[in-house]
């Protein structure tokens, strides 16, 4: 076992960990933080993914040891309260919800592309979200609700 300290959506937090446990079963294990979803288990879909230091990470390509010491941003410390990220806010608006699973993975994978490249051109969205995986929506809305929160942060 090794203990683990970290600054989850602000809060610090300490647990004893098996070595090989990953971040994402750290998170919703461990902190029962369950908006991290894991879904193909090979890093292939991005619904795993959070921020750790402000980039934004596979949770389920990392080890909880390796993010020790680290701050990590989940889908749920991106509210402030009562009122939604923009990001969140625009996903909402612009029906890029669908089932919702690949949901949390693709905000936080916008939130950091937006904190990279305020302005990005619809195929510089489209190359971002590469890595994340949504089999509902055929992207249309995902696109349309980042275009919106670009905009609004500009």
């Amino acid at each position: 076992m090794a203990e683990v300290t970290m600054t989850v959506n602000g809060r610090q937090v300490s647990r004893d960990v098996e070595a090989r446990t990953l971040l994402v079963q750290f998170l919703r294990e461990h902190l029962q933080m369950t908006g991290t979803h894991v879904g193909c288990d090979t890093s292939q879909c991005g619904a795993c993914v959070v921020h750790v230091d402000g980039k934004s990470v596979k949770s389920c390509t990392m080890l909880a040891v390796q993010a020790d010491g680290s701050a990590v941003t989940t889908i749920e410390g991106l509210a402030s309260g009562d009122t939604l990220h923009p990001m969140q806010a625009a996903f909402n608006e612009h029906h890029a919800l669908q089932c919702g699973f690949c949901t949390p993975g693709m905000v936080m994978s916008a939130v950091d592309l937006l904190q990279k490249n305020p302005s990005p051109s619809e195929t510089e969205i489209r190359d971002w979200l590469e890595g994340n995986i949504c089999r509902c929506t055929g992207y249309h809305n995902i696109i349309k609700a980042i275009r919106h929160a670009a905009g609004s942060a500009a």
